[in-house]
């Protein structure tokens, strides 16, 4: 099977990454328009609309649209290419300005309009070189190699796959040292090294292109590297930056929204138990977010758990710790198990004496209010309540002695 045969059937359609560097870019969009100021964040966001860009025009069928509007053979060539190095400046930018974060020291403007000054007479020199070339016919997928030997368009071709290279080497390399870094967040991580892979993936662009021209330039036919190995390999790359930027957004959000549900969820027992001892409990809001549910339910559980305070057993709470560590549960969850037959014993002498004794004084409820998530998760057990309430309850008398 011919290579160029091959590669053709595995294609990748171009709008394919646009799509994904797009849905990446609306992610990003409101924390860019909100926190414009902060120079990361518009890099990142003016990586984002190039890296589509590149890709919507670089489609054929956009590539002989804007050829056509124009009127001029073959226009879209330093357009692409101008694109294609606009990028490459972004990329070092955003690298320039995560190294130094806000530091707005001379070094590092000097570094901002070093890349700006370089990148900017890249750019100009690309449609001066195009302008100086003869480039009549319209070549719409192997331009690169088709015009390879045509004097000043060699050069151009030259020029721009050395730019993109010499950036994404830049790149790959300050990404790499970012991800060995100490205290990084998972998905910040993962996030790095997809976007690692994606600009290594950019760097064995930039050398099938070159070698399919290289090939040109001895007398060789290698042309399948660039029209049929390169755009494919280009769109990997594209895809692997967009999720490498909405990996640690979408992920954090994802983690967060998932750690709020399953505290929610876990406060279920606790929140039962105060609901019965309160007779209602927390009205539904249909369009409340997870957080506010949340917040909703820790507060009605401790709004109930303030007055049930003054029906609480310190002596049952201190016999059933002791009972929980003798059956062999560790201190944090003896604490819990304690807690939570505390709270049970309250609620059934609330049950039987809805008022407490006027000379009964409410205990100390600080670490109770701050613990009701372990207390809630030790009622999912109550077997192990159960065990920890007989061995407790061995020497009633104190617990008659402290409700009297």
């Amino acid at each position: 099977m011919e290579p160029a045969a091959t590669l053709r059937d595995f294609s990748i359609s171009f709008w394919i990454p646009t799509a994904v560097l797009g849905i990446a870019l609306v992610i990003k969009l409101p924390t860019i328009i909100r926190l414009w100021r902060d120079p990361l964040l518009r890099a990142v966001g003016g990586l984002l609309l190039l890296a589509c860009g590149v890709f919507v025009f670089c489609s054929p069928s956009t590539i002989a649209r804007v050829n056509r509007l124009t009127g001029v053979s073959n226009i879209s060539a330093p357009w692409c290419y101008s694109l294609l190095t606009a990028f490459c400046g972004s990329c070092l930018l955003l690298i320039i300005t995560w190294r130094n974060g806000p530091d707005r020291s001379a070094v590092t403007r000097r570094a901002r309009r070093w890349v700006v000054s370089v990148y900017s007479g890249v750019i100009a020199l690309l449609w001066l070189l195009f302008l100086l070339a003869d480039v009549p016919v319209e070549r719409l997928r192997d331009l690169d190699t088709y015009y390879a030997t045509t004097p000043f368009m060699r050069e151009e071709i030259l020029l721009y796959l050395c730019a993109h290279a010499l950036a994404c080497l830049i790149t790959a390399r300050l990404l790499w040292n970012w991800v060995r870094a100490e205290g990084l967040d998972a998905w910040l991580r993962w996030g790095l090294k997809l976007l690692g892979a994606g600009y290594v993936l950019n760097l064995i662009f930039d050398a099938v292109k070159l070698a399919a021209v290289g090939a040109r330039w001895v007398g060789g036919d290698l042309d399948w590297l660039s029209t049929d190995l390169a755009p494919p390999i280009a769109a990997l790359s594209a895809i692997l930056i967009a999720v490498g930027f909405i990996l640690p957004h979408a992920g954090q959000y994802a983690s967060d929204r998932w750690r709020v549900r399953v505290a929610h969820r876990q406060l279920r027992p606790l929140y039962v138990l105060m609901r019965t001892s309160a007779g209602e409990g927390v009205p539904f809001v249909l369009r409340a977010t997870p957080e506010l549910r949340l917040t909703r339910r820790e507060t009605f559980i401790r709004d109930v758990l303030l007055p049930l305070a003054r029906h609480l057993d310190t002596a049952l709470g201190a016999r059933a710790y002791e009972a929980a560590l003798s059956l062999g549960h560790p201190p944090e969850r003896a604490r819990a198990l304690a807690s939570a037959v505390t709270i049970l014993d309250a609620v059934e002498t609330k049950a039987r004496m809805p008022e407490p004794p006027a000379t009964a004084a409410a205990p100390d409820t600080t670490d109770l209010l701050q613990e009701i998530g372990p207390v809630s998760r030790a009622l999912r057990r109550p077997d192990e309540i159960a065990a920890v309430r007989a061995r407790a309850a061995a020497d009633p008398a104190e617990s008659v002695a402290a409700h009297e």
